[in-house]
């Protein structure tokens, strides 16, 4: 089978043809293609208009459209006098002379010839002329609802057609935007101004009015949620909103806890943002690196085994009560707890501001979880190869930074367990290439090292390359505490080796060149492939100690007993339990031998991406995975079918 990557230049080159360049800033390219399709769309800001806990309050609108039928009903006997009044004199009379316009439909009724009440029965009218005339004194609050806005009225042109009743029954349903309080935002058009590019990038008015106060944004998630701290690196910590225990055992509408649940599905990067000037202006995350990030979050949002994004917010001062919280437990139970506390001041100051990165919960973390199984290295590997080789296509990515914490697995069971699979899972599945079994998805996180090339608009043939310089991150002269941690901090240097020299083992240190990390060099990917794979093999527990941990369920209560049975229904039985036994031996045959074939693979796939000795066309992780489909140890359906 060819390659999945389809060419995107207008050379036409294959990437294996394809040679790292220097690349601008813009410049054009075809239109791309998603390959594979999310289940869902993904949902929007989970703050963006109020409270989770509440429901959105109608009764203000219900209330006005009342009022407005209402006036309806009791304007409904004066069309006649404004319809003569528009026929008579409609370029006469101006908005201001109130009491002409009064009398003119006063005298237009009086005219009319009154109906019979006996032929023609209204409920709406009465023949009394007191009330008739009560009603046309109604008439003038017309005028008065339509000078609303003096300013407007004062630079109208004076051939401007009069307003008709229509107009002004409009003009009361007029629904005003709604603003959040002043008090909630940072009244400081400078800082602002600073971080403009990031509130360009959000979603949600609510978000893009400007810095809002950290207080103020995390008291809109109500008391019905509770903060917990999930991880914490370099670049920040995540946190997560769940539901407090005591509010689980209350009653409440299927709409609240659909709303509750929205916010419990998503995770918060909290990320401090580096200052314009004064303390902190030297260090955590720069306003270009976060913009970089948030468009590619966006943009590769479509893509099955990238993380779906939410929203954006910037806030600024100090850790609500909540998030503190949260951070003091987790530096009491966990012990990579490297962050500073952000209650000091000699660490955050009072003005600190934060980034927000709103997203879906995509799972564990691979190196906080403990895997057994063949199936589940086989799923979490190709998994990511397959998010790669999409990226590639769409966006010509590179990750850059794909160490075991950026990789995020979650499963597909309803009960949400992630044990290994049973023989029986196994051979439901016997048929397919093997990937799937374990139920286990993968999903690729944090892209501020990453590289990619997104199309500025939809329409336009025009594209932004954005991209971070790891030589100033110093990540290249670090020395590993152990085995893993070596190795980590050798596929750092081998993917710098790789788009410096095209040579991933040449990591001797040369200068830096300006512009570089721009330029696009697919085989880091495959780099950082045959890192995950070497940890994944190697760090596999054994089959042994994962079944010492298991216990077989006891049957609920003891077989009924039953004298009545006949003797070749006991024989019958005996051949069935007989059938089950030899049943059972061929299953776990068959598992025992698509284990071993599933680690020949993998075994082979460390060969063709081995940095000296491996496939010298293997060049991006798209060949990997067409290799793969046409060894026929993927299914097609498994890289182009829904996630």
């Amino acid at each position: 089978m060819a390659s999945v990557y389809t060419p995107t230049s207008a050379d036409e080159t294959t990437p294996r043809q394809r040679k790292t360049r220097q690349t601008g800033s813009i410049h054009t390219t075809e239109k791309r293609k998603v390959y594979g399709k999310r289940k869902a769309d993904a949902p929007r800001a989970v703050f963006e208009q109020r409270s989770p806990a509440k429901a959105p309050e109608k009764t203000e609108t219900n209330a006005i459209q009342d009022a407005v039928d209402r006036i309806e009903a009791k304007l409904a006997d004066v069309r006649i006098g404004e319809a003569t009044l528009v026929e008579e004199g409609r370029d006469e009379i101006r908005r201001e002379d109130t009491d002409t316009a009064i009398k003119t439909c006063i005298h237009a009724v009086d005219e009319t010839p009154e109906p019979d009440p006996i032929q023609q029965p209204s409920p709406k009218r009465t023949p009394m002329p007191k009330k008739k005339y009560q009603r046309m004194v109604e008439v003038r609050i017309t005028p008065r609802v339509i000078v609303q806005d003096k300013q407007r009225q004062a630079t109208a042109s004076p051939k401007e057609p009069p307003i008709r009743l229509e107009s002004c029954k409009r003009s009361t349903r007029k629904n005003k935007p709604s603003r959040r309080a002043s008090s909630d935002y940072v009244n400081n058009e400078k800082a602002s101004s600073y971080v403009r590019s990031i509130l360009n990038e959000t979603l949600s008015p609510v978000a893009a009015q400007g810095i809002q106060k950290f207080d103020a944004w995390a008291a809109r998630a109500g008391e019905m949620l509770e903060v917990v701290k999930l991880a914490e690196g370099s670049y920040g910590e995540v946190y997560k909103l769940r539901m407090r225990e005591d509010i689980c055992q209350k009653e409440m509408s299927k709409s609240k806890l659909a709303r509750l649940k929205a916010c419990g599905d998503g995770v918060f990067k909290v990320v401090p943002l580096r200052a314009q000037s004064g303390p902190g202006s030297k260090k955590f995350t720069s306003i270009e690196e976060i913009v970089a990030e948030v468009k590619m979050l966006k943009y590769l949002d479509p893509i099955p085994g990238f993380a779906r994004f939410r929203e954006i917010h910037v806030v600024q001062g100090r850790f609500p009560d909540a998030y503190q919280k949260a951070w003091d437990h987790y530096k009491k139970t966990k012990n990579d707890c490297l962050n500073p506390n952000p209650s000091s001041k000699r660490a955050y100051p009072d003005s600190q501001t934060w980034a927000i990165i709103e997203m879906d919960d995509a799972g564990c973390e691979l190196e906080k979880f403990s895997w057994s199984s063949i199936f589940q290295v086989y799923d979490i590997f190709w998994g990511v190869a397959m998010a790669l080789a999409r990226a590639e296509e769409y966006a010509l990515f590179e990750h850059r930074d794909l160490h075991l914490g950026n990789v995020c697995i979650r499963t597909t069971r309803l009960d949400g367990r992630m044990h290994p699979p049973t023989d029986l899972d196994i051979m439901r599945q016997a048929d397919s290439s093997g990937f799937g079994v374990s139920t286990l998805e993968t999903t690729l996180i944090d892209y501020s090292l990453s590289r990619a090339e997104l199309l500025v608009d939809g329409t336009s043939a025009l594209i932004e390359v954005t991209s971070s310089d790891l030589d100033k991150k110093q990540i290249f002269d670090a020395i590993g505490q152990d085995e893993d941690d070596v190795l980590l901090r050798d596929t750092y240097r081998h993917m710098r080796a790789q788009l410096y020299n095209d040579n991933p083992l040449d990591t001797e240190k040369t200068s830096d060149i300006p512009g570089i990390w721009a330029e696009y060099s697919p085989r880091t990917n495959l780099v950082w492939l045959r890192f995950l794979l070497k940890m994944l093999l190697k760090n596999k527990k054994s089959e042994a100690q994962a079944a010492a941990g298991q216990t077989l369920r006891q049957p609920l209560a003891p077989c009924s007993s039953n004298a009545e049975i006949k003797k070749a229904a006991k024989s019958g039985k005996r051949r069935e339990s007989s059938i089950e036994v030899q049943f059972s031996s061929d299953a776990h045959a068959k598992v025992t031998h698509l284990k071993r074939t599933l680690e020949d693979r993998l075994t082979a796939i460390l060969e063709l991406m081995d940095l000296e000795h491996g496939h010298e066309d293997m060049c991006c992780a798209a060949d990997l995975v067409a290799f793969a489909i046409d060894a026929q140890w993927l299914d097609e359906k498994d890289f182009f079918s829904a996630e």
